[in-house]
């Protein structure tokens, strides 16, 4: 396969050649005073009767000299495509070689069902540009992804975001749930998903803590708390995701609302306190299952008013690892969520340095060969982060997520009309974004070598994702982004890292970690 696609800019041309050779022929037989044409008698071929018939021009042009233009534009366009590597040739060719294959199939429907005859020239033509579309589709890979993206992502904001914004928001994100695990049960619908989304690129590869990601874009906890999307999301172009966050306790979640839109601040209204169906129900689920990817499980103390001390809140969450590691999940690491600010429950936190480290000396001892990460806060100060950061250092955690939501109801990034809508919960998106980014920058300086960093927070593009790997983040989570922008944001992040990755000339994406920051 790599041999023919090297070969697949002369295979282009000569395809072209092909088709400029047949057309100029069928113009000589249009306009010829008496037909010669070379034909087999045979059955319903009948190449006279096609090409001088009354279906042979458009407003007076012949089909064969609309076949000769787009024949002769394409051949400049492989040419040039060759030459200069430009990328807007590359859609050109797509889309006119995707206009030529429908075209074909009108001609074709004509010559079969209208005019009753085939002519094998016209036949050959519409082989010739089918053959043209169908290498253009493979052989054009990014750019096939990248006008895909474009134009489903036009769809969703103009047409399906506005429906959907009139309903609910917890009503869809439910159905959205559920829509993507029968999506994960159809191979049909993954491979056709994965042709036009999902794209792989050793630029974007990465071995972190033993884990390979394939790419570096992954759903964060908080969206898929009931295990549904795990076999679906790759197909999206995630290279991982986490599920979550779990609690040793099932929880039918806060009051209503758990779930808004703050439109104008890019944001969203959060409000669940860990919602879910309790580690023992999806330990069993996830236990059934086998992941293509780095399936992470985020893991949170419960949210019941029975844990009120310190020492019945670590026991509740040692338990919930202990569920997780009993039932032989496949997951390849873990988050401890530490951070979660709605919790109504209790009144106990780990961001006290004497707190956290109890609790981690308590997972610690389970001796879990899997990664932690841990997901922390981003209204502490520099100062509290920094306290807690050395102990999580200290426990050889594998590295930190940053961050959380925005408690601050009153941040210049939220409106403040829209944030008065809502009594309870806090926020997503870009009001999380500034700050998440200082925290990373932050933690990469002082502990860089020590813990793996993954931004989380804002990323609404790859522009915003490459900002939190240049600053320190080995990789990027996200949940609001898709909200807003739509489903085929991480194939559009994923494009645009590749952009931006050869623009600044690097070979991988970790050579771009931290340079913002040293």
């Amino acid at each position: 396969m790599g041999d023919i696609r090297k070969n697949f800019h002369l295979i282009l041309l000569i395809l072209s050649f092909v088709g400029i050779v047949d057309s100029v022929y069928l113009t000589y037989e249009h306009y010829a005073p008496s037909s010669h044409i070379i034909c087999p008698e045979f059955s319903i071929i009948d190449c006279g009767k096609v090409i001088k018939g009354p279906y042979s021009e458009i407003y007076g042009i012949p089909l064969s000299i609309l076949g000769l233009i787009f024949y002769l534009f394409f051949f400049v366009l492989i040419f040039l495509i060759k030459k200069y590597q430009v990328r807007v040739f590359k859609y050109f060719a797509i889309l006119s070689s995707s206009f030529a294959f429908l075209f074909s199939i009108y001609l074709v429907y004509l010559q079969l069902f209208v005019i009753g005859a085939i002519c094998i020239y016209c036949m050959l033509s519409a082989l010739t540009s089918t053959s043209l579309f169908i290498i253009s589709l493979n052989y054009f890979e990014e750019e096939r992804k990248g006008l895909v993206a474009i134009k489903v992502g036009w769809l969703y904001r103009n047409i399906f975001k506005k429906m959907f914004f009139m309903i609910d928001a917890e009503i869809v994100h439910e159905n959205m749930l559920s829509f993507g695990e029968l999506s994960g049960r159809s191979n049909l619908i993954k491979k056709i998903t994965e042709f036009f989304f999902l794209h792989n690129d050793k630029i974007l590869s990465q071995k972190i803590v033993d884990i390979n990601f394939e790419r570096p874009i992954g759903l964060a906890a908080g969206f898929d708390y009931e295990a549904k999307l795990t076999q679906f999301l790759p197909s999206l172009g995630f290279g991982f995701a986490t599920v979550g966050t779990i609690t040793n306790l099932p929880y039918e979640g806060n009051p209503k609302p758990r779930l808004g839109r703050l439109p104008n601040s890019k944001s969203l209204l959060v409000n669940k306190g860990f919602k879910n169906e309790g580690a023992e129900v999806i330990a069993k689920k996830l236990s059934k299952l086998e992941f293509n990817y780095a399936q992470g499980v985020s893991i949170g103390r419960s949210n019941s008013e029975k844990l009120d001390s310190q020492k019945k809140s670590v026991d509740d969450v040692v338990s919930a690892f202990k569920t997780f590691e009993k039932n032989k999940v496949g997951n390849k690491y873990y988050e401890l969520n530490i951070s979660c600010p709605n919790l109504i429950h209790g009144n106990v936190d780990f961001y006290n340095p004497n707190n956290l480290d109890e609790l981690l000396s308590k997972v610690g001892n389970l001796k879990i060969k899997k990664p932690i990460l841990i997901k922390m806060p981003i209204e502490k100060s520099d100062r509290e982060v920094l306290a807690m950061l050395k102990v999580i250092v200290k426990h050889k955690i594998a590295g930190v997520i940053f961050g959380n939501l925005q408690k601050d109801r009153k941040h210049k990034s939220l409106v403040k009309e829209e944030v008065n809508k809502f009594k309870m919960g806090f926020f997503s998106g870009k009001p999380t974004f500034e700050r998440s980014n200082e925290l990373i920058k932050l933690a990469y300086k002082k502990f860089g070598k020590k813990l793996v960093i993954i931004g989380c927070g804002g990323v609404f593009s790859a522009e915003d994702a490459y900002t939190k790997i240049k600053l320190g983040a080995s990789l990027i989570q996200l949940i609001t982004g898709l909200i807003y922008q739509g489903p085929q944001l991480v194939s559009e992040i994923n494009l645009g890292l590749l952009d931006l990755l050869k623009k600044d000339e690097y070979k991988n994406i970790s050579e771009a970690e931290g340079v913002d920051s040293k």
